[in-house]
C-alpha cells in the first residue's frame, strides 16, 4: 500500500491487513533497535510484540504524524523496560531461593555491556557508560536511530526542549569522557616503562 504511515494506519481501522505494511516498512528499523539494546534473542522475541501492540493501539496513532518509527520506538521502549523488569524479579526470586538476598543490577544501567560486538570493539560502551539511562537513551534514538529531536520527543513522550538538553548534556559528558581517554592514551604510549610489545 502506497501513502504515508497515517494513511496507512487509518487505513488499517476499516481494512486491519493493510496494517500489514507498517510492519514491512518498519519491522528492520525496529528489530535492530531492539537488538542493540538488549540481544539478537530479546529483539526476535519483542519485535512481534511491538507489532501486536501497535496493532491493537493503532487507534490512538496521532495521524498528524506521517512516520509511524517514532512511535513503534515508543512501543518498543516500553516492552524492553517491562522485560528487564520482570528479568529483575526472575533474578530476585531466584536469588532468595538459593539465600542469597536480591540482585541490585539495573539492566538499563548495564545496557552498554551487553551492545553489540561491534560497539564494544569501538570502545563506545565505556563512553556510553558515562552517561544516564535518559541521556543515553536519547543519544542512542539520536545517532543509532537517526529520529528527529521531534521524533525523539514523541517517542519518549517528552518535551522537544528536553530532548535538546539532554543531548548537549550528553555531548558534554561525551566529549570529555573522549579527552580524557585519548590523553590517557597519549601518557600512556608515552610512558617509557609501559611494555608495547
Amino acid at each position: 500500500m502506497n501513502g504515508d504511515d497515517a494513511d496507512v494506519i487509518r487505513e488499517s481501522l476499516t481494512h486491519p491487513q493493510s496494517f500489514g505494511a507498517i510492519f514491512e516498512r518498519h519491522v528492520d528499523a525496529v528489530h535492530g533497535y531492539l537488538a542493540r539494546r538488549a540481544g539478537r534473542d530479546v529483539a526476535d522475541d519483542l519485535t512481534g510484540e511491538v507489532f501486536r501492540a501497535a496493532f491493537e493501539g493503532r487507534g490512538r496513532f496521532q495521524s498528524d504524524r506521517a512516520s509511524a518509527r517514532p512511535w513503534l520506538y515508543g512501543i518498543a521502549g516500553n516492552l524492553l523496560r517491562r522485560y528487564w523488569r520482570d528479568q529483575r524479579r526472575r533474578r530476585s526470586a531466584y536469588e532468595r531461593l538459593r539465600g542469597r538476598g536480591t540482585v541490585d543490577e539495573d539492566p538499563v544501567e548495564t545496557a552498554p555491556v551487553r551492545l553489540d560486538a561491534q560497539t564494544q570493539a569501538a570502545g563506545l560502551s565505556d563512553t556510553l557508560a558515562a552517561l544516564s539511562r535518559k541521556d543515553r537513551e536519547v543519544v542512542l534514538l539520536y545517532s543509532w536511530e537517526g529520529l528527529s529531536y521531534t521524533e525523539i520527543a514523541e517517542a519518549l513522550r517528552i518535551p522537544t526542549g528536553t530532548v535538546r538538553s539532554r543531548l548537549n548534556r550528553a555531548r558534554r559528558i561525551l566529549t570529555k569522557h573522549h579527552a580524557l581517554g585519548a590523553a590517557n592514551a597519549q601518557l600512556t604510549a608515552a610512558d617509557p616503562t609501559t611494555d608495547s610489545g
